[in-house]
């Protein structure tokens, strides 16, 4: 890389970083480094034409895309319109050709190495005291995204066999290991709703290698099957998940620990037909387990020991389970990625890393306020935490580097003052009140009922010119 590049990608770095408070002294430390940021580039980019959508400015405009309102490729061109005129550059057109080109050139390897590298060192550099018995405890679960209907993404990612063809949209499905005490996401795998292996235990198969020896997993029942647990217990992870609806417990057996508390193994069940005979005989014949009931819910959980962790604590553990329910809850309702906008599978998996990079920056910024305001980052609200960084997006790009810091302590601040509701054992109908507007849903293919309709046009002209004759 020549100096001009290098010095051009120094300065758009500074100025990423200052938009996500990285600036020097932050309370975290530097989440995403300068060096290491610009190395990033340099290893995936390695050659690349000086131009107006650089690939450090088209990441940067991608992000910005994610994480406003309008999500359209013609706000991210305005955005770099408003950049050059204010850099004192020339003007840049409105057409959103060269940036929809520049964005598939774009290395999706370059999202997804900055995304879990933010969410890693957010986790890694937290206070102990936002930490559970001193250990990480990570919650896993997963959720589907719809995509536009081309034939590119449907052969990636098939739509539910229910529907028929033309009346669906193709499906994706999403794992995700996020951080209970600091919310950030740490990885993540992305894969079809259909076909064999596509399941979330399966994508959590790939993930569990990720996960570090001493942390605690807290999942949904459906990773309660033998074999996952135990590949678990093999990477030195504990578990705390609720017990499988076709296992039964019979607290009269096993080793009692208390009311409803008790010590069983788990037999090795027989060989499925998706693993091999080799990792089948590297799993243990029998797992000891730890059962409780309490509040109605039987746990499972390789905690075996009643003494630093009572019944009534992996209760409390479990219940903030619901936390990454509300995390992914953030991504698609909030950053708006339910529905995604890309047309092919290789942009479908970008627009996804892009907005996992957006979510895990505003979580840094979110940890930053807390730790300045002794509070925990589940205690801050991140919609909040979103419309504020939007707020002073313009500020702080115009902000000279004398004051930047200033304005920094304002907008951590701001977050740090958008605090949740204590609201203990809150329950909601899963219900809306605002009725949809009745609308007649397609029993045919869209282009079907079109041609149906110009025919019915063609005819109604016919009428009219001959009464007109």
């Amino acid at each position: 890389m020549d100096s001009n590049k290098r010095r051009r990608l120094a300065e758009q770095v500074k100025r990423f970083r200052a938009r996500f408070v990285q600036s020097v002294g932050s309370v975290l430390g530097d989440v995403i480094p300068s060096k290491l940021l610009m190395q990033w580039v340099t290893d995936e980019v390695d050659v690349w034409r000086e131009r107006v959508y650089s690939p450090f400015t088209t990441l940067t405009l991608f992000l910005e895309q994610v994480l406003g309102e309008d999500h359209s490729c013609q706000d991210a061109v305005a955005r770099a319109l408003s950049t050059r005129v204010a850099d004192g550059q020339s003007p840049c057109s409105l057409n959103t050709g060269p940036y929809c080109r520049a964005r598939a050139r774009l290395p999706v390897g370059l999202l997804e190495h900055l995304g879990r590298e933010i969410g890693t060192r957010v986790c890694a550099q937290q206070p102990k005291e936002w930490l559970w018995h001193g250990r990480q405890v990570k919650l896993v679960d997963g959720s589907t995204l719809s995509m536009p209907d081309t034939a590119a993404n449907q052969k990636r990612f098939p739509q539910n066999r229910s529907q028929k063809t033309g009346l669906g949209f193709p499906l994706a499905r999403l794992v995700a290991i996020v951080s209970l005490s600091c919310g950030a996401l740490l990885d993540w795998a992305v894969g079809p709703c259909v076909g064999k292996e596509t399941g979330e235990t399966a994508l959590l198969w790939g993930l569990a290698q990720k996960l570090q020896r001493g942390d605690v997993v807290v999942a949904d029942r459906a990773y309660a099957g033998y074999f996952m647990v135990a590949w678990l217990i093999q990477q030195g992870v504990d578990v705390v998940i609720r017990q499988h609806q076709r296992r039964h417990t019979d607290f009269r057996r096993g080793q009692q620990l208390g009311a409803r508390d008790h010590l069983v193994s788990w037999t090795r069940p027989q060989r499925p037909t998706w693993m091999s005979e080799a990792i089948y005989a590297n799993m243990p014949e029998s797992l000891t387990m730890r059962e409780a009931r309490v509040a109605g819910w039987t746990l499972a959980s390789t905690l075996i020991d009643p003494q630093p962790v009572s019944k009534r604590e992996l209760f409390v553990l479990y219940r903030q389970r619901w936390h990454v329910e509300l995390d992914l809850r953030s991504i698609k309702n909030v950053m708006q990625m339910d529905i995604l906008r890309c047309k092919s599978p290789e942009m479908v998996e970008k627009e996804i890393a892009a907005h996992l990079v957006a979510y895990n920056l505003i979580r840094a910024v979110m940890a930053q306020a807390a730790s300045l305001s002794a509070a925990l980052p589940r205690q801050l609200s991140f919609k909040t935490a979103l419309q504020i960084l939007n707020a002073f997006e313009q500020n702080l790009r115009c902000c000279p580097r004398g004051r930047l810091a200033c304005r920094h302590a304002f907008l951590l601040a701001g977050i740090a003052q958008a605090r949740l509701p204590n609201r203990p054992d809150r329950v909601e109908p899963r219900a809306v009140k605002r009725r949809p507007k009745p609308r007649a849903l397609l029993t045919k293919p869209r282009q079907v009922l079109k041609k149906g309709l110009h025919r019915k046009q063609q005819t109604l002209q016919k009428h009219i010119d001959q009464g007109l004759r």
